[in-house]
């Protein structure tokens, strides 16, 4: 074979006869302004223009009559079949997820919990959920303790104090009739409304089971239900694990007063940990061990527990409470030991009591008396309903302060006008012709007061030419 035979034979392919298929880049004008000013933009610019825009037609369909009126029709066909129709649940949920103003980003919390997840995915059930038949029940003052309790729970969920569905915060309802307010078991804190709250006697009896069907730990409310015995004065017990908090209760030397938070905490009081709390010779012991005055309680090996005598007391001992706990391990990681450390004198820097502080605004002659916690718990109400929390606590002090009005010419509107067009009957009330002819009066009275009416001129009786008076 010669070398012709051994080259390969190449063969240009056939002309497709298929269509030419347009493409994106045909049906634009390179030239065109408009083309250019798009290509240009910064990415995250053309996307805050494309989420204008949804929200635009969102707000032009909220706006619109029409979109009111068949949700106004669908409310009043609704209320008609009843107080508390499944229809009307449905409008209300529609109602709490377009009110609610979530951010996309939480501010920075301590450790975070489910709450933190929810918000970042723009879900926030609303906390005082107490509307129609279901408020009737309650009188005023437990509402006000179930949206204050529940609203807590959410607390305690966002500073990362929650172990899934254990532990518990209760408060006492009535001293009289010794009822108690507890979450049902099964729930997480970031799903606690004021609705869902069972109300229990002393001895965990379930007196009201709230919105839910599920039931009460019992062996959790022993510790709570000890407590309450012994101590008439506290309203509300909080009961929660947290990493810092159990690595100082299995510390032999326990909470070391080496920071503010730990002297504010007063006396400290100890319990031994025996297993679960389901014996009556341990919830005498636990009584024992609290005492009369102690506000704070650390379980050896277990968690950690404040009292107080308001929602906000509790709150404001716990918070201190695990600030403590964890600036001790920190410490002691970082020193060696606590032979290294700098421990304060609790008698010589004894908390003093706290002194009502003035809002700092004019015109406030009596400044509040904030009781202990009340403050800071109140802020932090504020920030859950910035937040779309919708609490329902009651605000003892506005916190920013009322603009006082200016009496300006630039702040008065320009249809603001001194004459009154309403009827002549009306008392106080002058029309614009009544104003004219009373100005030309009072000018006539002027001039003839001014003296020039005694003057010797005087004109003839048909039409003549004056004649002068003669005295």
């Amino acid at each position: 074979m010669n070398g012709d035979s051994r080259a390969a034979v190449v063969t240009s392919p056939p002309p497709t006869t298929a269509p030419h298929k347009e493409r994106y880049f045909d049906r634009v004008d390179e030239n065109n302004p408009e083309y250019l000013r798009e290509r240009n933009m910064a990415p995250d610019l053309r996307q805050d223009f494309n989420m204008m825009e949804q929200k635009k037609r969102v707000s032009m369909i909220l706006q619109s009559p029409a979109f009111c009126e068949e949700l106004e029709s669908m409310i009043q066909e609704q209320f008609k079949k009843g107080k508390n129709p499944t229809g009307l649940l449905a409008l209300q949920q529609i109602a709490d997820f377009m009110t609610a103003n979530v951010p996309n980003v939480y501010p920075a919390a301590p450790q975070g919990g489910m709450a933190a997840l929810n918000m970042s995915l723009g879900m926030v059930t609303p906390v005082n959920d107490l509307r129609g038949s279901d408020s009737i029940a309650y009188d005023k003052g437990e509402k006000l303790l179930r949206c204050k309790l529940a609203a807590f729970y959410r607390l305690a969920d966002l500073f990362g104090w929650s172990q899934l569905i254990y532990n518990h915060i209760t408060t006492r309802v009535s001293s009289e009739q010794e009822h108690f307010l507890i979450v049902p078991f099964g729930l997480l804190y970031s799903e606690v409304t004021a609705s869902s709250l069972v109300k229990v006697n002393i001895q965990g009896e379930i007196v009201d089971r709230g919105s839910t069907n599920l039931g009460v730990n019992q062996a959790g409310f022993v510790l709570h239900s000890a407590i309450y015995a012994a101590r008439p004065d506290v309203k509300c017990v909080v009961h929660i694990h947290t990493p810092a908090g159990a690595a100082v209760s299995a510390m032999k030397c326990g909470l070391l007063p080496i920071s503010p938070e730990a002297l504010s905490l007063g006396e400290v009081a100890y319990h031994d940990y025996h297993g679960i709390l389901v014996e009556e010779e341990e919830k005498v012991l636990i009584q024992k061990n609290l005492g009369p005055k102690s506000k704070v309680l650390i379980l050896r090996n277990h968690g950690l527990v404040s009292v107080g005598g308001s929602v906000e007391e509790a709150f404001y001992y716990i918070h201190n409470l695990v600030v403590a706990c964890e600036i001790q391990v920190r410490t002691l990681a970082s020193a060696g030991g606590p032979d290294n450390l700098v421990l304060l004198d609790p008698g010589k820097y004894k908390a003093k009591s706290r002194s009502p502080e003035s809002p700092g605004g004019e015109g406030t002659s009596s400044p509040p008396k904030w009781q202990i916690g009340e403050q800071e718990f109140e802020a932090l109400m504020r920030m859950l309903d910035n937040l779309g929390y919708r609490t329902g606590y009651p605000y003892r002090y506005p916190a920013l302060r009322e603009k006082s009005k200016k009496h300006s010419d630039v702040e008065a509107p320009a249809s603001v006008t001194g004459y009154s067009f309403a009827g002549d009957g009306d008392p106080g009330t002058c029309s614009p012709l009544r104003h004219s002819f009373q100005k030309q009066q009072r000018e006539k009275t002027r001039w003839l007061s001014s003296g020039r009416g005694d003057d010797a001129s005087e004109e003839g009786q048909n039409g003549s030419s004056p004649k002068s008076k003669t005295k």
